[in-house]
């Protein structure tokens, strides 16, 4: 109890909030950084992978070599980055290392939902005369779509926690509270960056949930279709004007308009 009384007396003190250093500050350079990597990502991921699995060829290649790059440690891809050239230019190492960790959910996702869109609606679309852009555009993202925002999520929620390593190199973000901490022997400090870190990534990720419902068209049209009016098949009355009696104008033959 003592130290999450600790904590909560960190968070509370309005000093740690403001000025040079404090939470809203590398909250604003956490933000930053992990949007312009997450923007990088979908920008070099997301047209490839809608291709690929548009035209069907190439696409596992790519998945696989994606998927292979998981294993590389993003620290070490950090630390040999900071060393070389790209140190000597602020956090673009940085942004570099945190781009490539975040293609493989982009890449996969995308693909796979481009790959998995229902071929009768796509065959069907296809026999009416759509070009392969128009099908693509019109027929397979909406399907995809959920598919891909939920890699979208994935990335954006990993970038959320491993920028923390911004701050190893002296970059900025909520990880400069934690090493700070550890640099201070501050446990409530460290404890209250590390908590910081975690309810970021879960807004994050609800935000995006929510993007996602207003995005996606087929819920939009589900949400737009009207509800059949609920009639007896028996007696031909509806329920909507009490059952005083059949249906006539439902009931009476169609006349020729010739």
């Amino acid at each position: 109890m003592g130290v999450i009384t600790d904590v909560v007396a960190w968070l509370t003190t309005a000093s740690h909030w403001t000025g040079n250093g404090g939470v809203l500050q590398r909250l604003g350079e956490h933000l930053y950084l992990t949007g312009v990597c997450l923007l990088l990502a979908c920008a070099l991921a997301l047209p490839p992978a809608l291709w690929l699995g548009h035209v069907g060829r190439g696409g596992a290649l790519a998945v696989n070599l994606s998927n292979a790059g998981r294993a590389v440690p993003t620290f070490a891809v950090l630390v040999l980055l900071s060393m070389g050239p790209l140190g000597r230019y602020g956090d673009w190492a940085t942004i570099v290392a945190l781009v490539l960790f975040a293609l493989p959910p982009l890449l996969t996702n995308a693909y796979t939902g481009i790959r998995q869109a229902d071929r009768e609606v796509v065959e069907a679309a296809r026999g009416m005369g759509m070009t392969g852009r128009q099908l693509l555009c019109q027929v397979e993202l909406p399907l995809a779509l959920p598919l891909i925002m939920t890699g979208i999520q994935t990335a954006a929620v990993q970038l959320v926690a491993t920028a923390t390593l911004a701050a190893l190199p002296g970059g900025g973000g909520l990880g400069r509270l934690i090493t700070a901490g550890f640099g201070n022997y501050d446990t409530p400090q460290v404890v209250a960056g590390a908590l910081l870190v975690a309810v970021l990534a879960l807004l994050v990720e609800r935000l995006l949930t929510l993007a996602e419902r207003l995005l996606d068209p087929m819920r939009r049209r589900q949400r737009g279709a009207a509800p059949a009016p609920d009639s007896n098949p028996e007696d031909g009355t509806r329920h909507g004007s009490g059952g005083a009696g059949p249906d006539k104008t439902a009931a009476a033959p169609a006349r020729s308009t010739a």
